[in-house]
């Protein structure tokens, strides 16, 4: 099996695991109780808070847990839109961006709100100069990925942030979900930002939303205390244990990840170069990780299930995007239909090998040799 689709999950960390049995095990109390077991169980609670806050460099009073990334995105959204509809109701985001991002935007539209989306440059950059243009007095949100989850394309966030300083009744919503554990994240001139731990080899159904300190949001989930008033729900300490060990196993190795795998993408790339019906979407702006390519006159959906065939696995899109319709993403960056109809992903690990890279190119060398007709 050769597994490249680490964009859409990643495999558990055993440690990981490890750490959420041992939780579950040692640790029954409910963090919220009064009890013994219960002031165990905050107290764990609190050093992971701690801990997962010092990585991120922010306050504990800061994070928001959630059941991942596509509720911290509503939460985020839909918080902060309808907490602060008296000040505006026009929003600003990109097409670049999760289905997540996109479908509470389409549910505010219902209800009156604006959106606008901000060009892209040919390097898949959001366009400064259009932002500026399109930023207004009743503007309250901006939306923008730090990495996109089809592209990889990294976007300038602190730049950007900064432009969000002229204008205070704007908050600046970052999802850093295909960032964290990839790049370095500063998250200094953001206001919330989304992040799920099965993209950093932790288990599904944890992600957190970060919340600078002065900023309130009406919560998605109402009823009952939970680790913050802006979440309901039993606290998920073994999840939220597990979160804190995913982070501190991969943050600090980012550097040294991002140049090994940087090495894999040259390899993949420069052979995907050599098929006249290749054509590589991603740009000098995409992180390494991530290699979006398009395949002319052949269905994508073919070619994903030849090499599947061979148990082999990349992805046609995000793997919560819609299965029959072009990629949005890759449209806003070509402006060629015929690419974003046919755009295919693959999505690096650190636990990528170079043998499995020879392997996957052997194979699609050979799917592409029996479908080129």
């Amino acid at each position: 099996m050769i597994y490249l689709d680490y964009s859409a999950t990643t495999p558990v960390d055993k440690r990981v695991l490890d750490t959420f049995n041992k939780v579950c095990l040692d640790y029954p109390g409910n963090s919220n109780s009064l009890h013994s077991l219960g002031v165990k169980s905050k107290e764990l609670e609190d050093y992971a808070t701690e801990k997962i806050s010092e990585m991120l460099k922010v306050k504990p009073s800061e994070i928001i847990y959630t059941s991942g990334a596509s509720e911290s995105n509503n939460t985020a959204i839909k918080g902060i839109c309808l907490k602060y509809q008296n000040r505006g109701k026009h929003i600003i985001t990109t097409y670049l961006e999760h289905s997540s991002i996109i479908a509470p935007l389409n549910y505010l539209s219902d209800l009156g709100f604006e959106v606008d989306f901000v060009k892209i440059t040919d390097e898949g950059l959001v366009d400064l100069e259009d932002l500026r243009r399109l930023l207004r007095d009743d503007t309250i949100l901006v939306s923008i990925c730090m990495v996109d989850s089809e592209i990889g394309l990294k976007q300038p966030i602190d730049e950007i942030g900064k432009i969000l300083k002229d204008y205070p009744k704007c908050f600046f919503h970052v999802d850093i979900t295909q960032a964290l554990g990839k790049i370095p994240v500063d998250l200094s001139n953001v206001d919330l930002a989304s992040a799920s731990a099965h993209k950093i080899y932790g288990l599904k159904g944890i992600g957190l939303l970060i919340k600078k300190e002065k900023i309130n949001i009406d919560p998605l989930i109402h009823g009952g205390k939970s680790t913050t008033i802006y979440r309901s729900g039993t606290p998920p300490l073994p999840l939220i244990a597990s979160l804190m060990k995913a982070m501190e196993l991969i943050i600090p190795n980012v550097s040294d990840n991002l140049e090994y795998i940087a090495k894999l993408n040259e390899k993949i790339c420069r052979k995907l170069r050599e098929y006249p019906r290749v054509h590589i979407n991603s740009t000098i702006n995409s992180i390494p990780n991530t290699i979006n390519f398009s395949l002319r006159k052949i269905k994508p959906e073919t070619f994903l299930h030849a090499l599947d065939e061979k148990e082999v696995y990349i992805s046609t899109k995000s793997a919560c995007s819609s299965s029959n319709s072009m990629s949005n993403a890759v449209y806003a960056l070509t402006k060629d239909s015929e690419l974003s109809n046919h755009s295919l992903r693959i999505s690096l690990s650190y636990k990528t090998t170079e043998k499995e890279i020879d392997e996957f190119l052997k194979i699609f060398d050979e799917c592409y040799q029996k479908l080129d007709m």
